[in-house]
């Protein structure tokens, strides 16, 4: 085996993908849109649980109510 010649090491480093500046601004886009999307989805998740904790809230208040209107 003979020594890497200066030829050989370019060729090695200019094997790596050339990324243009276009295309990682596509990237960076693409993954504005994916953070994005990912936080519409935590808020329509948290307002779920909001509301179905403000419904459960009301259903136990009215039971309440109910019983105790029973009581006399």
């Amino acid at each position: 085996m003979s020594a890497p010649t200066p030829e050989d090491t370019v060729a090695e480093q200019s094997a790596r993908p050339f990324v243009s500046p276009t295309d990682a601004a596509a990237h960076q886009a693409s993954q504005t849109v994916r953070d994005e999307r990912t936080k519409r989805r935590a808020a329509l998740v948290r307002a779920a649980i909001y509301i179905a904790g403000t419904h459960f809230f009301a259903f136990f208040v009215m039971l309440l109510f109910f019983l105790g209107a029973h009581k006399h």
